[in-house]
C-alpha cells in the first residue's frame, strides 16, 4: 500500500518590498526652464496667474522685450536686460536687477536691489528700504496696477498692500555732487511706461492701471507735501475687518476730500506697551490696548489744508454704527505728533 505522508507546505513566495517614498520625492520636479526669460529680442512673453505659484525665476539677456509676470514667486534675478518692459507680480523675497539698462518696470517685493544699472524707470511697491548700488539714471513712482488676482498673490508672497516704501531710497555708492536717482514727474501716465499686453497669452489677464483700481494705495511718499496740516487714522483690529475699513476710507477720500493727499500708509502688530507709547495721551488708551492685541493696526497720513476735518468726516461716514476702534488725530497740532510718533515707531519695526 501506498504510504500516506504529510508533506510541510512550500513557504509561500515572499512579495517584493515596495519602494519607500519619501516626502521630497513627492514633490513636483521644477524644471528651471519652465521659470527663465532667457535670449530673446523684440519680442512679447511671460506668466499668467497661476504659473509660477511662488517659484524662483530668473530674466536674462533680453532686448527691446515686453515681460510680464502675473503672478508670485520666491526671488527674481534680472541682468543684462536692454530696452525692455517688465512687470512682476509680488516678490516674496528680493528682487536683484544687474547691468540693465534704458529699462521701464512695475516691481511689488519685499526687498529691491539694483547693481550697475542706468536709466530704469519703476513704478515700485517695496516692504523694506529700496538700494541702488553703481547705478545711474534710476526714477521712481509708486506701484499702480489691478487684476482679479494679484491681491490674493500678495497674500500668498507675506506682503500687505499698506507697507510700501517706494520713495525711501538708499544709494550704497553716492557720489558726491551727483544725483543717482529721482522721482518720476506724478503725472506719468503707467500706460505710456508699460504698455498692457496684447498677445493671445494675456487676453485673459483683466488689467486695470486706473489710480483708482490699483491693490497699492497710491502715496506720495517722501515728496514734498502740500500743506502745513496732516492727520493721522489707524483703524484697529476688531469685530469689522480693519483692512476692508482702511480700504473704503481710501476710497472715500479720494472721492471727496479735495484737496487732501495721500502721505503714506503702514500696517504693523503693536504690543499693549507699543500703543502706549504712540497714542498715551489718548482717553481711549485702553480701548486701543485691547484692540491691538487682536491683530495689526493700519495707519495712514493724509495731508492737506482742512485734512483733519475731511478725516474725521470721512471716518464716521465708512464706520457709521459699527463696532470699529479707529484713532483719528484732534487737531492739526496734534496731528503733527501723532504722525511723528506712529510712523518713527513703524520705521524701526520695519527694519
Amino acid at each position: 500500500m501506498g504510504c500516506l505522508c504529510s508533506h510541510p507546505e512550500e513557504p509561500a513566495a515572499q512579495e517584493e518590498e515596495a519602494p519607500k517614498v519619501y516626502s521630497w520625492d513627492r514633490r513636483d520636479k521644477v524644471d528651471p526652464k519652465d521659470f527663465t526669460i532667457a535670449n530673446l529680442k523684440d519680442e512679447t512673453v511671460g506668466r499668467v496667474p497661476g504659473t509660477v505659484n511662488g517659484q524662483q525665476f530668473i530674466i536674462q539677456d533680453c532686448e527691446n522685450c515686453n515681460i510680464f509676470i502675473f503672478d508670485h514667486a520666491a526671488t527674481i534675478t534680472i541682468d543684462d536686460c536692454v530696452n525692455c518692459r517688465i512687470f512682476l507680480g509680488p516678490i516674496k523675497g528680493s528682487v536683484f536687477i544687474r547691468d540693465c539698462k534704458d529699462c521701464k518696470c512695475m516691481f511689488a517685493c519685499q526687498q529691491f536691489r539694483t547693481r550697475d544699472c542706468k536709466k530704469i524707470d519703476c513704478f515700485l511697491s517695496c516692504a523694506t528700504q529700496p538700494i541702488i548700488e553703481a547705478s545711474t539714471g534710476m526714477k521712481f513712482a509708486c506701484f499702480q496696477y489691478f487684476y482679479p488676482e494679484l491681491e490674493a498673490q500678495f497674500a500668498a508672497a507675506g506682503l500687505s498692500v499698506f507697507n510700501n516704501n517706494w520713495s525711501n531710497i538708499h544709494d550704497f555708492t553716492p557720489v558726491p555732487g551727483e544725483n543717482s536717482w529721482g522721482l518720476l514727474s506724478e503725472d506719468v501716465k503707467v500706460e505710456d511706461c508699460l504698455p498692457n499686453p496684447t498677445t493671445e497669452q494675456f487676453q485673459g489677464v483683466q488689467i486695470s492701471t486706473q489710480s483708482q483700481d490699483s491693490v497699492i494705495p497710491i502715496t506720495r511718499g517722501s515728496r514734498r507735501k502740500m500743506s502745513d496740516e496732516s492727520c493721522l487714522v489707524v483703524f484697529f483690529s476688531g469685530d469689522v475687518d480693519n483692512r476692508e475699513l482702511a480700504r473704503r476710507f481710501l476710497q472715500k477720500m479720494g472721492q471727496e476730500a479735495e484737496g487732501c493727499a495721500l502721505m503714506q500708509t503702514k500696517e504693523i502688530s503693536m504690543t499693549g506697551d507699543d500703543v502706549r507709547r504712540v497714542f498715551g495721551s489718548s482717553a481711549e488708551l485702553e480701548l486701543f490696548v485691547q484692540a491691538a492685541q487682536r491683530g495689526p493696526v493700519i495707519g495712514i497720513e493724509y495731508n492737506g489744508t482742512n485734512s483733519v476735518h475731511s478725516c474725521k468726516e470721512n471716518v464716521q461716514a465708512v464706520v457709521g454704527s459699527a463696532a470699529a476702534v479707529v484713532y483719528t488725530s484732534d487737531s492739526p497740532a496734534k496731528a503733527a505728533t501723532d504722525v511723528d510718533n506712529f510712523y518713527n515707531f513703524a520705521d524701526m519695526q520695519m527694519m
